[in-house]
């Protein structure tokens, strides 16, 4: 067979394919987070097929494909000889294609990936004046996705106050930003120039790259989630650079976000935050749990208002990449007669690859995770912070904790003893899993737990957490109104 291709880019960009012979069946691009199929149709002798480069997800609006390496297979099999094309870009992405191989990245001229291109870049950050404008400067997860704590607060500060411009710090445009926002492609001398120029910076993780503060500009850091692992200063191990690291990003912020005191005190610590303001309002990002409507999350995904939705969502682990495989999920499903949602960490978001299986959806790539808490009947994580925000649902809670005593003992360590305190059950196989949420009592035998971890840890999540916050950045001052 042979093959021939070329990317079109009007009216968005397109991958075609001609083929000589009969018409395969099927034509697809391969990917670690999204599959695309083809339109094939015969031509002549032969037959053309085109993979569009922007999809829609989740039942959102089409965007690029995100950033990485997608491998072109025929009717199954991969195909390595087709003609190479050379770098093309687009005002939406890159794309090369080598050997079957289609390599996409955000759209910026290769030469600010280098070291030195990037090195130019900040410097001229770092010391060339720039006036301040009425902006914010919103970044999440490293820009990997635009959620969490930062896109809460962008939704309300948009209602109250819409003349204030939003940035967005994105890895690519696959990244899906809030209506009315302005992505910034990280690393981009656009990038350089809103972080820069921006009187408010929101972020929810370390402030990566060289940061040099403007005077009058002001950083809110949200943080991502209330700490039952050990982090920071508290880590196992002392290393005296860690150490300076921690101290020198916890100078960079001026406000420190926490769900409740008991998170405020450890954050206060882990980052030797000690003479600034941390605000207990609790976590804007849970406002929807409250507020919200799961039909429509619920439909996104394709899942019928009356089916059972079970959420898988541990955390990373120190010593690998991936989302850890201790479960058989769709043995899992099957037991638990549910659609299993399964949730890896945002660090396993680009290393890792989709799973899948009968009646199980990878939702690691969803744009908000407060959505799917909202879409699901029960919660099953490890030593996750997102168990701090699902209780404010009330909704059952599991927990599968095969490698705690290596988590905890090895790893990270833990803050307090879960077992002793877990608002659900604790166990550590697959099918003391299947019994746990087989047990129909099991929430009664735990409503006692659960009530007093919510109260020490969700009394602030009410539904307001945004509106606060948010009040209380127009009131200082951060960011004008009008």
């Amino acid at each position: 067979m042979t093959l021939t291709a070329r990317i079109d880019v009007d009216p968005v960009p397109m991958l075609t394919l001609d083929g000589d012979g009969p018409a395969p069946t099927v034509v697809e691009l391969t990917g670690r987070r999204a599959l695309v199929h083809a339109d094939v149709s015969a031509r002549g002798a032969g037959w053309r097929a085109t993979l569009s480069l922007h999809v829609a997800r989740w039942g959102g609006e089409p965007h690029p494909l995100p950033s990485g390496e997608y491998r072109v297979r025929v009717d199954g099999g991969a195909v390595t000889d087709i003609a190479a094309i050379p770098l093309t870009m687009t005002q939406t992405l890159r794309a090369t294609l080598a050997n079957g191989l289609l390599i996409l990245g955000p759209p910026i001229d290769p030469a600010y990936d280098s070291g030195e291109g990037q090195d130019a870049l900040e410097r001229r950050y770092a010391t060339r004046p720039v006036e301040l404008e009425n902006a914010v400067f919103f970044e999440s997860f490293y820009g990997r996705n635009a959620s969490c704590n930062p896109r809460a607060i962008d939704r309300e500060l948009a209602r109250v106050a819409p003349g204030v411009r939003r940035y967005w710090s994105v890895v690519d445009l696959s990244v899906d930003v809030p209506e009315g926002a302005i992505p910034v492609i990280e690393g981009s001398p656009d990038w350089w120039r809103a972080r820069g120029s921006a009187r408010l910076l929101v972020v929810n993780d370390w402030l990566r790259r060289r940061y040099a503060r403007r005077a009058g500009q002001i950083v809110v850091q949200t943080w991502h989630g209330t700490p039952l692992k050990k982090l920071a200063l508290h880590r196992p191990g002392f290393d005296p650079r860690r150490m300076v690291a921690v101290v020198r990003e916890g100078r960079r912020w001026d406000v420190l976000l926490a769900q409740n005191l008991y998170g405020a005190r450890i954050l206060r610590k882990a980052y030797a935050f000690l003479r600034r303001p941390v605000w207990v309002e609790g976590y804007p990002r849970n406002d929807v749990l409250i507020t919200g409507d799961a039909a429509a999350a619920r439909a996104a995904l394709n899942i019928g208002p009356r089916e059972r939705v079970i959420m898988y969502a541990p955390t990373w682990r120190d010593d690998r990449e991936q989302m850890v495989d201790f479960l058989d999920l769709s043995r899992l499903a099957r037991a638990a007669r549910a659609t299993l949602l399964v949730r890896g960490h945002s660090r396993t978001l680009l290393p890792g690859s989709d799973t899948g299986g009968e009646r199980v959806i990878d939702v690691t790539g969803y744009p908000d995770i407060s959505e799917l808490l909202l879409a699901a009947d029960a919660l099953i994580t490890d030593y996750s912070s997102v168990m701090f925000d699902f209780t404010a649902t009330g909704k059952p809670i599991y927990f599968f904790t095969p490698d705690i005593d290596h988590y905890r003992g090895e790893l990270r360590g833990f803050y307090f003893d879960l077992a002793a305190h877990a608002p659900g059950p604790v166990v550590a196989t697959q099918d003391e899993l299947h019994a746990a949420l087989a047990d129909p009592d099991a929430p009664e035998r735990y409503r006692d737990r659960y009530r007093r971890w919510r109260e020490r840890f969700n009394t602030r999540d009410d539904g307001h957490a945004a509106e606060r916050v948010v009040a209380r950045i127009l009131d200082q001052g951060f960011v004008d109104r009008a």
